[in-house]
C-alpha cells in the first residue's frame, strides 16, 4: 500500500515543506519566507509543495508540522517539537550523530541524541541576536553587501577580526569600529563568522557535546561557517547535502509522520486521516514531545 507524508517546518525566518514515500524518499520540497502570517506561509509552503511533487492533496495520507508556527499549520494532523524533528532528520542523514548543532535566523539548538536517536538534552540559545544568524545578516548590511553572499565573502579572509561581545549590540559597535578603520571586509565578515561559531560551540559544550557532530539549520549553507566550526570542534562536522540541513526540520516531521501511519496501520486504526478536511484530522491535537 503506498504512503504518501508530509513534513512541514514552520521557523521564524522560513518555512519548509518535504514529502516522502513509504520508502523515505523525497518526492519533493520547498521553502518560503515566513513574515507574519505563520498560516498563510504554511498553506503556501504546502499548496506548492503539492504542486512540485505531482500530488493532490487526497494523495496526502499524513502530515507534520513542526517549528515556531507549528500549532497554526491548518492542515496538520499532528504537531511535533524542534528538538525531536531536527533529531530524527539528522539521525537518520548520519547514523552515527550524537550531537547536533541547527543554527537559523532567529534560534540556535545543541541537541544531544543516545545511540537510538533519541533526545537526551539539549540547549537553545538565549534571546540575544549575537548568537544567530541574524547577526551575520545585519554585519553584511553593514558591510553593503547581500546576505547571500556571506559565506563567498568570509571564505576569501586571510585575517579575521576579533568580536568578542556576547551582546548583540556591543558587538554591531565592534563591527562599526572595524570598518571605520578601515578594516578588509571579508575579514570581518570572517570575524563576525568565527564569533558565532564560538557561540555556538558553548552552546554544544553545555549539553555534553561529543561526536560524530551534525550541523543542521540555514547556517549549513554557509561554507565558512562550516569551516569555523570545524576548527572551533576541532573535529570533522557533518553537513547534509544538497542543502538537506535546511530542511532537516521538515525531513525529521515527515520520518516521524511516517512512524505514526505505521503505528495506526498495525493497531488498526488506519486510515487515520484519508482526506479529511484540512486541520480536521484525527490526530489534529496530537503533540509529541
Amino acid at each position: 500500500m503506498r504512503v504518501r507524508v508530509i513534513g512541514i517546518d514552520v521557523g521564524a525566518t522560513y518555512t519548509k515543506a518535504l514529502a516522502l514515500d513509504e520508502e523515505r524518499n523525497v518526492l519533493g520540497r520547498t521553502m518560503t519566507k515566513t513574515g507574519f502570517n505563520l498560516a498563510g506561509a504554511s498553506e503556501l509552503a504546502y499548496l506548492e509543495l503539492l504542486e512540485q511533487a505531482g500530488l493532490e492533496e487526497r494523495d496526502v495520507d499524513y502530515v507534520a508540522s513542526t517549528g515556531y508556527g507549528r500549532y497554526v499549520a491548518p492542515m496538520r494532523d499532528i504537531q511535533i517539537t524542534e528538538l525531536t524533528c531536527h533529531g530524527r532528520g539528522a539521525f537518520f542523514l548520519f547514523p552515527s550523530t550524537k550531537t547536533v548543532l541547527d543554527v537559523g535566523g532567529q534560534t540556535v539548538k545543541a541537541i544531544k541524541l543516545d545511540e537510538r536517536g533519541k533526545v537526551r538534552s539539549f540547549r537553545l540559545n538565549d534571546k540575544c541576536a549575537a548568537g544567530t544568524g541574524a547577526f551575520l545578516e545585519k554585519t553584511a548590511r553593514y558591510l553593503g553587501i547581500d546576505p547571500a553572499d556571506i559565506g563567498d565573502l568570509a571564505i576569501g579572509s586571510e585575517s579575521p577580526v576579533t568580536i568578542s561581545s556576547v551582546c548583540a549590540v556591543f558587538a554591531e559597535s565592534e563591527v562599526i569600529n572595524h570598518l571605520t578603520e578601515g578594516t578588509n571586509p571579508e575579514d570581518i565578515m570572517y570575524g563576525a563568522v568565527v564569533s558565532l561559531a564560538g557561540k555556538a560551540r558553548q552552546l554544544m559544550k553545555r549539553v555534553g557535546m561529543e561526536p560524530e557532530y551534525t550541523f543542521c539549520g540555514g547556517m549549513s549553507r554557509n561554507e565558512a561557517f562550516v569551516r569555523a566550526l570545524g576548527q572551533e570542534l576541532a573535529a570533522p562536522v557533518n553537513v547534509p547535502a544538497d542543502d538537506m540541513g535546511q530542511f532537516n526540520g521538515a525531513l525529521g516531521a515527515g520520518l516521524l509522520a511516517l512512524d505514526r501511519v505505521r503505528k495506526l496501520q498495525a493497531t488498526g486504526d488506519w486510515p487515520a486521516r484519508r482526506h479529511a478536511p484540512q486541520g480536521t484530522g484525527q490526530a489534529a491535537k496530537g503533540i509529541v514531545a
